[in-house]
């Protein structure tokens, strides 16, 4: 008997097709689809602040939207430029000054350690001086080294310079399309999936969109409580750059681990730099000890949510899978896309447990 398809089964291997050969394109485009992934997920971020403000009045007409969109638009940017101009001055006042206490600092752990090691019956002589040329090396401070440098790497990666750059550029434009037609791209979407899969997809889009919710809101309360701890912990233990220091690592907790750890390697520099002793190294640690902890076992779980609750593994795969597929974007991405995967292996999984494939014995 010959093998014959139905008419449904035609329809459902030629549709399969078509979204395999979808598929395969945008793997082969994904470089490109960077800024429109990271567009979509910033305007998913922001439509509800450009709702909010397009449904405010001046007098009695409303606020047109596209208003609205380049309203939240331009705050994004602000935001954005100063974080820059937090980090930038910052960063370019400390590392001369690391420098300039680079010999006095190893001077000062050579007579601390060499006793304590000949009191041990370890005769090590630390070559000091080699040490501080290294380090000094290292660390070269010099703006017109640092400019040659930037203008050789400007040269010689010239292409994906400008590629970065307008990535860059492109984001915001994508941004404000995206922003002013969100309500009816989404009806466009959800007019697409096929009827018999509408209940359910719809089911899991309910599901994700109160999950991306609470990250964000949650989030954001994270961020400036913390903003405001560390800047305030390290203003009372006496650190002169406690506001940039403080409000930098808050704001940059929304980047797992990432942030912590620049923001303590700031501190670190910035103890070095201004207290004589292990005084500021004490301060730091248990600012930031306490700091990790506030953030790890009362904020997060009580203002984020464990519903989002990953296991520390996946989010390292995720920041580094997400790193490599989209850059430095893709790391700024991963856990609220992590997020959304888990929310369809959650469905996956349960299909799969009612299935007659698991079930049959």
């Amino acid at each position: 008997m010959p093998f014959s398809l139905s008419e449904e089964q035609k329809q459902n291997l030629v549709w399969l097709i078509v979204g395999i050969l979808l598929l395969a394109l945008l793997a082969a485009l994904g470089p490109m689809l960077s800024p429109f992934i990271a567009a979509g997920i910033i305007g998913y971020a922001l439509n509800p602040g450009v709702d909010w403000i397009a449904s405010r009045r001046i007098g009695p007409v409303r606020m047109p939207r596209f208003v609205a969109v380049a309203i939240m638009i331009s705050l994004l940017i602000l935001a954005v430029l100063a974080l820059v101009l937090i980090v930038v001055p910052l960063v370019l006042r400390q590392i001369p000054q690391l420098q300039a206490q680079i010999p006095p600092l190893l001077d000062k752990l050579n007579a601390i350690v060499s006793p304590r090691l000949h009191q041990l019956g370890i005769d090590v002589r630390l070559d000091m001086a080699g040490i501080k040329a290294l380090l000094t090396q290292q660390i070269s401070t010099s703006s017109d080294e640092m400019w040659t440098s930037v203008l050789s790497s400007a040269r010689a990666g010239g292409t994906a310079l400008l590629a970065w750059a307008a990535n860059l550029l492109f984001v915001p434009m994508v941004l404000f399309y995206l922003l002013q037609d969100w309500h009816p791209f989404i009806k466009r979407v959800q007019t697409m999936i096929p009827r018999r899969w509408a209940p359910r997809i719809n089911l899991m889009a309910t599901e994700v969109d109160d999950l991306l919710g609470q990250y964000l809101r949650g989030q954001l309360l994270v961020m400036l409580t913390l903003a405001i701890y560390y800047s305030v912990a390290l203003t009372v233990a006496g650190f002169d750059s406690a506001l940039p220091v403080g409000v930098l690592t808050g704001i940059l907790v929304f980047i797992p681990y990432v942030g912590f750890g620049l923001g303590l390697v700031l501190a670190i520099l910035a103890a070095i730099l201004q207290f004589d002793g292990a005084s500021g190294l004490l301060w730091v640690a248990l600012i930031y000890g306490i700091g990790q902890v506030l953030e790890s076992f009362i904020l997060t779980p009580k203002l984020v949510g464990e519903r989002i609750g990953l296991h520390p593994l996946v989010v390292i795969f995720a920041l580094l899978a997400f790193g490599q597929l989209f850059g430095f974007v893709g790391v700024l991405l991963a856990l609220p896309a992590s997020a959304i995967v888990s929310v369809l292996a959650m469905h996956v999984r349960r299909e799969y447990l009612a299935s007659n494939f698991y079930n049959q014995s």
